[in-house]
């Protein structure tokens, strides 16, 4: 049942029925007829994604909190899949009838730290020069839905659904063109998609959790549109009135205000009404409350009991050089210098051994003798290295001093004080890595955590599963189950493997926090060996 929102006076929400009869009739339904489903009120929500591209820099200041308009915690559980879905609205409306503000004002009174912005603007078709001109002289008609890419839509938000990165289109106004560079976007746990056109689609409809219809004056919408497209598109007034007549307006009553009545709930005048934005987030709230899951370590940590050791793991072979370093690294009492060096010797055995697992093929050089030797080389198209901030990072060096011109990325992974969930704070990662052999470094697993947060990140980017290879300098048997039986085809390479964790997780008989005694920091009183910490600075 829709519901027609209006301010403090208007206490009672009015039925779907009056949100149809303010729609056109007979011949503007019919033109919906090949976009649009027949209507069930009785409809369940539609789940999931979208995503975002207006926001620079990707934050949202409010009197509360920072809210990140752009990443979002990528919580999975112990078998590896999502356990949470991004509840999705769609806003849909006339031209300028104030979708972007509601959306920000959603964003403010929602108060969640990871919100996403998506915009139907973004994904206007390429033209071609003919359409140029057109568009030069104010006769190309950008409110019909052919103008809209909903097939590169469509696939952005099918993918984002799946939890995996995106790259949205940044549409230039001025040229009426695409530009180069696209923004990569990776989810959240509300994401809000707004454009004149986004009821206009079936495929589209089924991703809408929530769909608000912002209702506002033609005349206000005309004003706005007058200073926006004069003040920021560099228009001029006579082809914005020219614009507007021609195809905004007609538009307007032929495909876009029909599809109010498949709105769940229509806002009146827009941003300024706070009791519609009220209701609104009431309602995404309980929905964010009902999709809650929580890791449980207790019930990851009995979990593997008694199993043995996975067949992906491989331990480096503990010769005494090994257990001596081993020896000196553990010891409470090795100062920070001693440290260093001897972990620094370990990673360097532990990168050789990794890259032992990489795919190689038999290739005949010739000697300086003039003789063949037949040898081999790497069978891949590259080799890029992942860290896991901040101790995970102390293992770059080891990499580059064994892999020439190696790719580095970088991953963040922190604790939410709040909700004890580890949530993703940065990424930085190299183009195209999808095509990569990827090397995920961390220094001590513990849980498993961290590690499959970050594995879960590196196939949300399409790199393939068989080409990732976790290296650790110690883990727990508790992590390396949990790695293993979320991604049994992720290669484990560790130099030992202790057999508890404690009540706080952390390994027995263990390292310490591998990042403080490193860094010559000092450690929190509840620090985890998943080292979910802040980097180094």
């Amino acid at each position: 049942m829709s519901a027609v929102c209006g301010d403090g006076r208007d206490s009672a929400m009015e039925c779907g029925e009056k949100s149809s009869a303010r729609c056109t009739s007979g011949g503007a339904e019919d033109s919906l007829d090949r976009l649009l489903p027949t209507v069930n009120t009785s409809l369940s929500p539609r789940k999931r994604t979208t995503s975002q591209c207006k926001s620079e820099p990707p934050l949202l200041r409010t009197s509360k909190r920072t809210i990140y308009t752009a990443g979002r915690p990528p919580w999975y559980n112990e078998h590896g899949t999502q356990s949470k879905e991004a509840f999705v609205i769609g806003l849909c409306g006339g031209s300028a009838s104030g979708k972007t503000t509601v959306a920000r004002k959603i964003i403010e009174a929602l108060d969640v730290p990871w919100v996403v912005l998506l915009s139907m603007d973004s994904f206007y078709k390429v033209l071609t020069s003919e359409q140029q001109l057109q568009a030069a002289s104010n006769d190309y008609n950008f409110d019909h839905p052919d103008a809209f890419d909903f097939v590169l839509l469509v696939h952005t938000l099918r993918k984002l659904k799946q939890g995996k990165s995106v790259k949205i289109p940044v549409y230039d106004f001025t040229t009426h063109g695409r530009q180069k560079e696209w923004k990569t976007v990776y989810g959240a746990s509300v994401i809000i998609f707004e454009g004149i056109m986004s009821f206009a689609d079936k495929e589209l409809l089924k991703l809408l959790d929530m769909k608000i219809f912002v209702d506002t004056d033609s005349d206000i919408r005309l004003v706005r549109r007058l200073r926006r497209d004069i003040t920021e598109r560099g228009r001029d007034i006579e082809g914005v009135i020219k614009q507007y007549n021609k195809f905004v307006k007609p538009a307007f009553e032929q495909y876009i205000e029909p599809t109010m009545r498949l709105a769940d709930i229509v806002v009146p005048r827009g941003g300024g009404n706070m009791v519609a934005i009220d209701l609104i987030v009431q309602h995404v709230h309980s929905q964010l409350e009902e999709r809650k899951l929580r890791w449980d370590m207790a019930a990851l940590a009995s979990a593997h009991q008694a199993q043995p050791l996975p067949q992906t793991l491989s331990v480096l072979e503990s010769t005494p050089q090994v257990r001596g370093m081993h020896t000196i690294i553990r010891n409470k009492d090795t100062n920070r210098d001693e440290f260093i060096f001897y972990s620094k010797r370990l990673m360097r055995l532990l990168i050789e051994r990794a890259l032992s697992f990489l795919p190689s093929q038999v290739h005949i050089v010739q000697t300086p003798q003039g003789e063949d030797y037949e040898g081999r080389i790497f069978h891949g198209k590259r080799i890029t290295g992942v860290s896991i901030l901040r101790a995970g990072e102390t293992m770059e060096p080891a990499l580059r001093a064994v892999c020439k011109d190696v790719r580095i990325g970088k991953i963040l992974i922190q604790t939410n004080q709040d909700t004890g969930e580890p949530e993703l704070h940065y990424l930085r990662l190299p183009k195209d890595i999808s095509e990569d052999h990827v090397i995920l470094m961390d220094c001590t697993v513990s849980t498993g955590a961290a590690a499959m947060m970050a594995i879960r990140v590196l196939l949300d980017h399409d790199v393939q599963e068989e080409k990732i290879l976790l290296v650790s300098l110690l883990m727990a048997e508790m992590g390396v189950h949990s790695v293993a039986y979320a991604f049994p085809q992720v290669k484990i390479i560790t130099t030992a493997v202790d057999k508890k964790v404690n009540d706080l997780f952390h390994i027995i008989p263990g390292i310490g926090n591998f990042g403080d005694r490193y860094f010559g920091t000092d450690a929190p009183t509840d620090w985890s060996d998943d080292d979910m910490d802040e980097p180094s600075c």
